[in-house]
């Protein structure tokens, strides 16, 4: 794959060439661009100095099919597909190309992979995906076998534990769950994911899967825990903002308490009667032998109960 000028011929592209190598030194220092003249280089050097992502694609091409840290470029080039709103693309070359890298880079391919189903919309590929990587930690297959691992956010490299890893995992396959409506699964991985490692941004969404069960009084517990910052992450002020938002949606959906009981006791009291009544013309005028009648009383009011 190659890109080409209004004339047919290879688009060059300034900096990249046989007079570049200052300039490209600089970006190493400057830029934190790998040092170097090879296909994966340029890559790094057309997304990261020249902004210019749908150069950088087709130098990543160029390295994964000369096997120049193709590791780095096929990860690499998925994230620049997806900015660019080619993630159905990213998805394929990652599958097709995947073979060609380490085992070491599977978990982070794994890890993009699921950001471009969940771009793209594919729940079920979402899921599938995160229970296979549940069931590797489950299996010890996790981080090679160690208990942790080194990541990478904003530049900054930070150790992550098989736990938090875990957590993460459930989180996203609560919020995978909760796009399903599937609302008793996404209960369950949240609750999970809060006993090994608990957050305000899961707290938040375990209080809305319960809102969506109409399950107010519970809701409203996990979230005020959110408020009196009783989970690491709850001085976060959008994570606040959000379960004060909840709390809001909450208080709409829920009847006052004591309306709700008053009309509760009289929906029961009235299909209470018309079940009697029912009983009656089954089984003619009450009589002191009342034990049939009980029995179907004790049903009617264990349907009541469901």
């Amino acid at each position: 794959m190659e890109m080409r000028n209004s004339s047919g011929g290879p688009k060059k592209i300034s900096g990249l060439g046989g007079g570049g190598g200052g300039e490209r030194d600089m970006a190493h220092v400057i830029h934190k661009v790998p040092a170097g003249d090879g296909p994966y280089v340029r890559a790094k050097h057309a997304q990261v100095v020249q902004k210019d992502p749908e150069a950088a694609i087709v130098w990543f091409w160029k390295a994964i099919n000369a096997g120049d840290r193709v590791d780095s470029a096929l990860k690499d080039m998925a994230v620049v597909m997806k900015q660019l709103d080619r993630s159905e693309e990213a998805i394929e070359a990652i599958k097709s190309f995947r073979g060609r890298c380490s085992k070491n880079a599977q978990e982070s391919l794994d890890n993009v992979l699921i950001d471009l189903y969940k771009k793209c919309g594919k729940v079920d590929e979402q899921i599938e995906l995160l229970r296979q990587k549940l069931r590797m930690i489950y299996q010890g297959e996790a981080f090679n076998g160690k208990p942790t691992k080194t990541a990478r956010s904003h530049g900054k490299k930070f150790q992550v534990s098989i736990q938090q890893e875990m957590s993460r995992i459930l989180g996203n396959l609560g919020w995978a769950y909760m796009q399903k409506t599937n609302y008793i699964a996404a209960e369950v991985v949240y609750r999970k994911a809060q006993m090994i490692d608990p957050d305000a941004n899961k707290a938040c969404n375990l209080g809305l899967c319960l809102i969506k069960q109409a399950r107010y009084d519970e809701a409203r517990s996990v979230l005020e825990k959110v408020l009196w910052a009783e989970f690491p992450g709850s001085e976060d002020i959008r994570t606040r903002n959000r379960a004060e938002e909840l709390l809001l949606d909450l208080e709409s959906r829920q009847p006052p308490p004591l309306m709700s009981n008053v009309v509760d006791l009289q929906i029961m009291e009235d299909e209470f009667v018309n079940g009697l009544e029912e009983l009656e013309s089954k089984w003619g005028p009450l009589r002191p032998k009342r034990l049939p009648i009980f029995e179907q009383i004790s049903n009617f009011k264990d349907q009541l109960a469901c």
